[in-house]
């Protein structure tokens, strides 16, 4: 049997890069997909014909989960088409890079609000849902970064960070509705992103990795899959760091 099967789930940011690599996987697991995406709409027709092509519900929606009304109305339409949200994947995120020094307001709460008032927001959507069925997991995805900081990254760091502490107070919350909450925080992966910057600085990086490698969208979504499923039913509040042992 698939570890997913008969599960639907609200997977964020899902047109590219680890998101992407999360839904094929959970559709390959034998889950529902219900993905958003901002504004890739081919990306995300060709994303959907390929997760129905694994004989599994899925559909994409434009949708912005940083807007509080937006992510209701998500909420809302995905339990209309599905009937359920067994598992919300927070993953959709952006990075606006600066120093202190020279870094603006508008870049200081743009980050903020798309990578942690959007996890506020449609974990708030969905637990009214979950508590009706008595179970659900969520997954937010942090990373290392959140873990440890970054030169150039205080406003992203403090948005990662902060997805750790709201998590670890859902868990807290929801656990006796059987509502499991945790974390990833993935490490360097290597995505389409990645693939634009220099080579020689990528090849310097992995080669600070204890694995010596730079890490997969798959490598990422196999932790969801297990953190997703009924394999980890005794598992919440918790942190896993997917980094190839960059924070050892």
């Amino acid at each position: 049997m698939k570890l997913l099967e008969n599960k639907t789930a609200l997977i964020t940011g899902a047109t590219r890069g680890i998101g992407k690599g999360i839904a094929q996987m959970y559709a390959q697991q034998g889950a529902n997909v219900a993905f958003t995406y901002s504004s890739s709409v081919d990306a995300a027709i060709a994303l959907e014909k390929e997760l129905l092509g694994y004989g599994v519900k899925a559909k994409g929606y434009q949708s912005n989960a940083a807007k509080f009304d937006a992510a209701q109305e998500l909420a809302s339409d995905v339990l209309k088409e599905f009937g359920s949200i067994d598992i919300l994947i927070n993953n959709a995120g952006i990075t606006k890079d600066n120093l202190l020094m020279r870094i603006s307001e508008g870049d200081f709460d743009k980050v903020i609000e798309i990578n942690l008032k959007s996890v506020f927001n449609l974990t708030k959507a969905v637990i009214r849902p979950m508590m009706k069925q008595r179970g659900g997991s969520i997954i937010n995805m942090s990373s290392v970064v959140g873990l440890k900081g970054n030169a150039g990254q205080s406003n992203y760091a403090a948005s990662k960070s902060g997805i750790i502490g709201f998590s670890k107070s859902v868990a807290l919350e929801l656990g006796s509705r059987n509502i499991r909450s945790n974390v990833i925080a993935p490490g360097f992966i290597e995505t389409e992103m990645t693939a634009k910057l220099d080579e020689a600085t990528v090849d310097g990086w992995r080669k600070s990795i204890p694995l010596k490698r730079g890490g997969t969208p798959e490598d990422i979504a196999n932790a969801c899959v297990f953190l997703g499923s009924d394999m980890s039913t005794y598992i919440t509040g918790q942190t896993l760091s997917v980094d190839g042992g960059m924070l050892t």
